[in-house]
């Protein structure tokens, strides 16, 4: 890993669905140490944009580098971790088997009390990491997989809505969990509908619509930009302007 190099450097991505085009010329990098949050409507390509990072889904043009090396080989994926949205773990492995199979891909070593305490941190009872997935609630079953995130302890989390099922509680943990990991040099990207959370701790924000990126800079540049209201509000009055 060339940690001189940016963590994630996305360059004119271009996607289309048959004659929908969903991408157009996304382009932008983050920086070391930073929270980044990408925010659109459904259906504007966030999650396809992630996948295209992460090569899942190719391009119809552009490139992505994950601290220099190009997305499409092997090695650049062992610097990062990915929780999708619908993140939905083995229902027939327990908690700390699944952690223990998650932590072996990054050949980093299995600490049942290191699991708990993590767990404490999220919100989730550690007795619950003894049973099988299959019995967990949609929160308890995201929070694992934040789990497992904040373990692999690699320079870059690719977060897909992290917050989707948590309650009120959790998600301040959470955002605790993640200023703790900026404040370790750790970079994340996530995508979010909740807005006022994305507003609260994040460096920059990346705003996708109409195909495009049309905004990327501070939440408070933003905010100015559209009315010195709340996000979002101005998220509103940003898409509202776009299509008049």
């Amino acid at each position: 890993m060339n940690t001189t190099e940016s963590p994630l450097l996305v360059s004119q991505i271009c996607k289309n669905f048959g004659t929908q085009k969903v991408l157009d010329t996304i382009a932008f990098s983050l920086e070391k140490g930073e929270i980044f949050g990408l925010i659109g409507l459904n259906g504007v390509g966030k999650t396809t944009l992630i996948k295209i990072i992460l090569n899942l889904l190719n391009a119809d043009s552009g490139a992505c580098k994950i601290f220099g090396v190009p997305s499409n080989t092997v090695s650049a994926h062992s610097h990062l971790l990915y929780l999708p949205e619908k993140f939905q773990p083995s229902r027939y492995l327990t908690g700390y088997e699944y952690l223990d199979l998650s932590l072996s891909y990054y050949k980093k070593p299995f600490d049942q009390n290191k699991a708990k305490e993590f767990a404490l941190q999220l919100d989730l009872a550690p007795e619950k990491l003894s049973v099988r997935v299959g019995s967990y609630s949609k929160g308890m079953g995201q929070k694992l997989g934040l789990l497992s995130a904040f373990m692999a302890d690699v320079p870059l989390l690719i977060l897909d809505e992290p917050m989707s099922g948590l309650d009120p509680s959790a998600r301040i943990k959470l955002k605790a969990l993640l200023l703790k990991s900026k404040a370790e040099g750790k970079t994340i990207f996530f995508s979010s509908h909740i807005l006022s959370d994305i507003d609260e701790i994040c460096d920059r924000i990346g705003v996708i619509h109409a195909r495009k990126l049309q905004y990327i800079g501070t939440p408070q540049q933003f905010k100015s930009l559209n009315g010195n209201v709340s996000l979002e509000q101005c998220f509103l009055n940003a898409i509202d302007a776009i299509a008049a």
